[in-house]
């Protein structure tokens, strides 16, 4: 895997991706599936009997997602690959699961392999059962689809790339602080196994390795 080259950094105008537009049949159909995934409902707007948005937010998303009536030509169930990440996926599946929404196994890609009869994922990569062996990040996934077929798949990502994030470290939600918290935990008590004693400057490792993580860096020992 190679790694994105960094550009000089020069000002320019902030360019926040804010919206996907989502193809749906029935309108209704779709903002009941959407509450039901526990999004926040941002908007619902009609102008007539040919026109109504309807906008969602997943919780800690900066992005939204929007559907509704002449909202868009695309075929209803055409948006396929729409990310969900995640920082521990277990714990998103079963929430789903918990509120009736039905969604597959976590899986891990067959490296490049591309052919098979199981249903594929991204780029027509064949999925494997179970999360990724190594637990590495980026490399596990599970999948839903809403009721007219669009297709949704969550991502576990536990730390960055190199130049993905800058280097303010931000939490979207507490949960998401606090799994971060349990990471550095268990990384620090293998830490004081191998000095041999209690650690009383933990608070400042734990900073260190949830900074580091976060930006993708080599994480501290």
């Amino acid at each position: 895997m190679t790694t994105a080259i960094e550009t000089p950094k020069t000002p320019t105008v902030d360019m926040k991706f804010e919206i996907v537009v989502i193809p749906v049949s029935d309108v209704d159909r779709a903002k009941r599936f959407y509450g039901g995934l526990g999004w926040r409902l941002d908007a619902d707007f009609a102008a007539g009997d040919d026109f109504r948005v309807i906008q969602f937010t997943p919780p800690g998303s900066p992005c939204s997602v929007i559907f509704g009536k002449n909202v868009t030509a695309a075929a209803p169930g055409s948006a396929q690959g729409l990310y969900l990440i995640v920082s521990d996926i277990k714990a998103a599946r079963d929430e789903l699961l918990g509120r009736g929404v039905e969604v597959s196994e976590v899986f891990h890609g067959a490296g490049d392999v591309y052919a098979g009869t199981d249903e594929t994922y991204l780029f027509g990569r064949l999925r494997v059962s179970g999360p990724d062996p190594e637990h590495r990040s980026y490399r596990s996934f599970a999948s839903f689809k809403d009721p007219d077929g669009n297709g949704w798949l969550f991502q576990e990502v536990t730390a960055r790339l190199p130049g993905r994030v800058d280097a303010d470290t931000t939490f979207t939600s507490s949960t998401e602080l606090a799994i971060a918290l349990r990471r550095a935990a268990a990384a620090h008590g293998e830490h004081e196994k191998r000095i041999g004693q209690h650690d009383a400057d933990w608070p400042d490792w734990y900073a260190e390795y949830i900074v580091r993580e976060q930006a993708g860096k080599v994480l501290p020992t």
